[in-house]
């Protein structure tokens, strides 16, 4: 009979606290209470007859009997989530992918129908978000993020580069003011999406600093964003893949030329996890549908 084991919770609570340097933020992860997190730390401690953490006045530190086991057991519950997801993939062709909201419903979403066609056998969950997916901790096989790249224990295949320029509706550019430079754009309303910044680096970047980048309403989502502006509420900055679909059916258009580079659209997954064939799939034809824009 083979030696019992501590608790799963117990291991659980304590990988966490030794991860993240903090109980309340193990607690937030878990969805415990602190309590808990430090009765199942003691727990374990009093199991092993090893300190595990010295605590200090408003932290805890992982020894280095700590660190050596948070590392093995970190390994460990990897090699239980990929083994889960293998005998999982042999029973149904499963694919969860976590997406940021406007590029599901501006891009991927419309295109999901040719993926479906293609690939009958694989069943896709989308999990439209703006949190950066944990693959750690939750069931995620890809995720499209932007950004710069280079995220660690990540491997990332870039999908696009993201080109930044203002988008509007075509009866607004007809209606005035005119927009003629980047400059005119003080006698309009500027639409922004999570931070007033992309407007001041947008003009920055247009030679246009003097206008004030501090305006007009602020909306959170990127769709929400680029439906204002067709609507004709005001000037948003779009790129090549929210935008496109848009731009090709009139319902924006761009009124200058300057485009300016802010990022790359990325597609990721654990970087220690072998793909499985579903994610491959994914994978080529995403590529491929991009491949159609050029």
């Amino acid at each position: 009979m083979g030696r019992p084991l501590p608790s799963l919770n117990a291991l659980r609570a304590f990988e966490a606290a030794a991860r993240l340097g903090s109980f309340t933020r193990a607690a937030e992860e878990l969805h415990v209470t602190h309590a808990a997190v430090s009765r199942h730390v003691r727990g374990l401690e009093a199991r092993l007859g090893v300190l595990l953490f010295r605590r200090l006045h408003k932290a805890v530190v992982p020894t280095e009997a700590g660190r050596r086991y948070q590392a093995r057991l970190a390994e460990a519950f990897e090699r239980i989530v990929a083994a889960t997801e293998e005998i999982a993939a042999d029973v149904r062709e499963r694919l969860t992918l976590s997406v940021e909201p406007g590029f599901a419903t501006r891009w991927l979403v419309p295109r999901l129908g040719r993926f479906y066609a293609e690939h009958p056998e694989i069943e896709l969950d989308l999990d439209p978000t703006t949190r950066l997916a944990d693959f750690r901790r939750e069931p995620i096989d890809l995720a499209i993020r932007f950004g710069p790249g280079g995220w660690p224990d990540l491997a990332a295949v870039k999908l696009a580069d993201a080109m930044a320029f203002p988008v509007c509706s075509p009866a607004l550019l007809e209606a005035g003011p005119p927009l003629a430079r980047p400059a005119d754009l003080a006698g309009h309303t500027l639409i922004h999406d999570e931070s007033r910044q992309w407007w001041a680096a947008w003009l920055e970047f247009a030679g246009a600093p003097e206008v004030d980048a501090g305006r007009g309403p602020m909306l959170r989502d990127a769709s929400l964003v680029l439906d204002a502006a067709a609507a004709g509420q005001g000037i948003a900055l779009g790129d090549d893949l929210l935008a496109g679909d848009d731009l090709a059916q009139g319902r924006l258009v761009s009124p200058f030329p300057w485009r300016q580079p802010v990022g790359a659209y990325w597609l990721v997954r654990p970087g220690r996890r072998k793909p499985g064939s579903a994610a491959e799939a994914f994978r080529d034809w995403l590529l491929t549908e991009l491949g159609r824009r050029s």
